[in-house]
């Protein structure tokens, strides 16, 4: 009887971390995977180094402000190689159809680009979003905006200033 129910526990073990590892490639595996590989860019900013006048900041603004603690930039610039810049299209956007992350906007068009922000979270307060855009002709970026319980609509608020 013991040894059943000890079979049965390594059974159960083998099974749930043969499905925790089996998620597929995640984001940041994606960036982590292609940051030193030809015609890819990284940048990490931490958000100390945005200099913003919070003088200027509506209250919600700076709620927006605080919530960030960093931003994760990757792009893509298509080289005389379309068909590998195809191939890295599709793996992301591959990626981004993951049911985690949420779509707020998408927008764009064929002739001068696509774009889709997307978030992941609880409801109103998210903890990553992502800005994916891309163009044909040029490449794509996908910009990562870390933080703590931010608030989408107070962040695209925020969007208004850094322009």
């Amino acid at each position: 009887m013991y040894q059943s129910i000890k079979n049965g526990v390594v059974v159960f073990l083998l099974v749930a971390v043969s499905f925790s590892c089996n998620q597929g490639e995640s984001l940041q595996s994606y960036y982590v995977t292609n940051q030193e590989k030809p015609n890819f860019l990284t940048i990490d900013i931490p958000v100390s180094m945005v200099k913003i006048n919070e003088e200027i900041l509506t209250e919600e603004q700076k709620e927006a402000y605080n919530s960030i603690n960093k931003l994760n930039m990757l792009g893509y610039s298509i080289d005389d190689d379309e068909e590998a810049f195809k191939a890295e299209l599709v793996k992301v956007q591959n990626i981004l159809k993951n049911e985690k992350y949420e779509d707020l906007i998408r927008g764009g068009n064929n002739k001068d680009g696509k774009f889709v922000v997307k978030m992941i979270g609880d409801g109103d307060l998210i903890d990553e979003l992502i800005i994916f855009g891309s163009a044909s002709d040029k490449g794509f970026a996908i910009v990562r905006v870390l933080g703590n319980n931010m608030d989408p609509a107070k962040i695209l608020k925020l969007g208004n200033v850094l322009n």
